[in-house]
């Protein structure tokens, strides 16, 4: 199947709002998301580190792990994203079958009252970054020392982690592009603007 991106509009900042933003950058916007964001995350690491002392059941473990990194898939992609730093991203095919990954981000609003926090937004990062990394030293870590079914736990929490992880980053990526495009372009439109006034003035 083919692939492609599609990158929506991301003005996530208007520079006539500065002012008004000021004061509700240093608040947490979203307690409860920002709770949850690390909430299942950091139960499924600590359940991964203390099951061999919680319980001697190694199902027990490994269905509560998974649980609690599905929940955390589930709220990080569809929640926490879209509250804390106004990105989120899917995956849809077409009528043609063709697969196509979707990032969007939040538009401001003209008084700026859907701006994310610097506190949510670190917070956001912190734990969409840290968490993966820990998994994958415990992947190696499993791998090394020949602990051959904590694997599939790990693997999976490597993937549906680093899942949101990727996705996010090319949603940030992606905005940033755009971004960029449209300032090239508005540059670029402005200097050809100049260099024809100049033109003309030495013509007259």
């Amino acid at each position: 199947q083919d692939s492609s991106d599609d990158i929506e509009d991301v003005s996530l900042f208007d520079a006539d709002d500065d002012a008004s933003r000021r004061s509700k950058k240093s608040k947490i916007r979203h307690p409860v998301a920002s709770f949850f964001h690390l909430f299942f995350r950091i139960s499924a690491i600590v359940v991964y580190l203390l099951c061999e002392l919680l319980t001697s059941s190694f199902i027990a473990c490994m269905v509560t792990i998974i649980l609690l990194l599905s929940c955390d898939f589930w709220a990080v992609k569809n929640v926490t994203g879209r509250l804390m730093v106004g990105l989120r991203w899917w995956n849809q095919v077409d009528d043609d079958g063709r697969s196509h990954w979707v990032f969007e981000a939040r538009k401001v609003s003209a008084q700026g009252g859907k701006t994310s926090s610097e506190p949510e937004s670190r917070i956001f990062w912190l734990g969409l970054i840290t968490c993966p990394m820990i998994w994958v030293i415990f992947a190696f870590s499993a791998l090394f020392s020949f602990k051959v079914k904590w694997l599939a736990v790990v693997v999976m929490g490597v993937v549906l982690q680093g899942a949101n992880l990727y996705g996010y980053i090319r949603c940030k990526v992606g905005s940033r592009k755009n971004l960029t495009s449209m300032a090239t372009s508005y540059l670029g439109k402005q200097f050809l603007r100049q260099t024809m006034a100049t033109e003309d003035q030495a013509a007259s």
